[in-house]
């Protein structure tokens, strides 16, 4: 079946500027045109309804991105159960709740949003907010209330979720050439076991690397600096100190 963008919309029920941004996001292919009519068939409607349905159990766009570029022969699926698992957790929040309980001001989560630091889900059409944005905002808003300047740590927070992103997708291909694709050798169900056991030893191993190297600069910084004595004792405590993270999923 046809359908012009009004139509299709209407079928999906969604707005027709959804789909339009949804088109322009590379998540909605684009239409065949029939001179200056966009034309939309049967398996659009099929990618919108699976869109929303991703939206429904967490999913960020860009995740959903990354869902729709797979082939789609049902092997993913066990994967996705444990992906929907490991990352909206218990609970979502509106944007309001999350202001609320994270103690950080709505202009600001904002801010955090377009620096790329907060990914909301959309749920129904509606921004939600995770567990792990919660404990995001207040590690925030520690390191502002100790005299960090909101605006360069945006900045430098923007950079590193830049080069995160970077590594999480080489991360990703590596975990999919090397066990998704394994064939008979690791089943689906194998397959969603292994993530949920790797992804926790993943972030520790992540968390513990930023944290003995943002240690060990700062020591050979401030080290032959006299002026900077209680910072670099301080530094010192910690490096001498067993390094740990305690890594738990709900």
């Amino acid at each position: 079946m046809d359908y012009r963008v009004e139509q299709l919309a209407a079928a999906a029920q969604l707005p027709v500027d959804t789909l339009r941004f949804y088109q322009a996001r590379g998540l909605l292919p684009p239409p065949r045109r029939e001179g200056r009519i966009a034309v939309y068939t049967d398996l659009h409607l099929e990618r919108l309804t699976r869109i929303r349905s991703l939206q429904q159990q967490g999913f960020s766009l860009s995740q959903i991105q990354r869902v729709l570029e797979q082939p789609a022969d049902g092997s993913e699926e066990p994967l996705l159960a444990a992906l929907i698992e490991e990352t909206v957790g218990e609970r979502t929040l509106s944007r309001e709740a999350f202001a609320a309980e994270s103690g950080m001001p709505e202009v600001m989560i904002v801010a955090a949003e377009r620096a790329g630091l907060f990914e909301p889900v959309l749920v129904d059409g509606e921004p939600r907010f995770v567990e792990a944005d919660l404990g995001m905002a207040r590690a925030g808003l520690m390191l502002l209330e100790a005299g960090i300047p909101l605006q360069e740590l945006l900045e430098l927070s923007s950079r590193h979720a830049q080069n995160v992103q970077a590594a999480c997708d080489a991360a990703i291909d590596l975990f999919d050439d090397s066990i998704r694709k394994r064939g008979a050798e690791a089943d689906d169900e194998t397959t969603a076991r292994i993530f949920r056991e790797m992804l926790p030893q993943a972030t520790r191993l992540v968390a513990l690397h930023f944290q003995r190297t943002l240690v060990a600069r700062a020591l050979d910084r401030f080290r032959d600096k006299q002026e900077h004595g209680a910072l670099a004792e301080a530094l010192a405590a910690t490096e001498s100190a067993q390094l740990d993270v305690e890594v738990t999923w709900r």
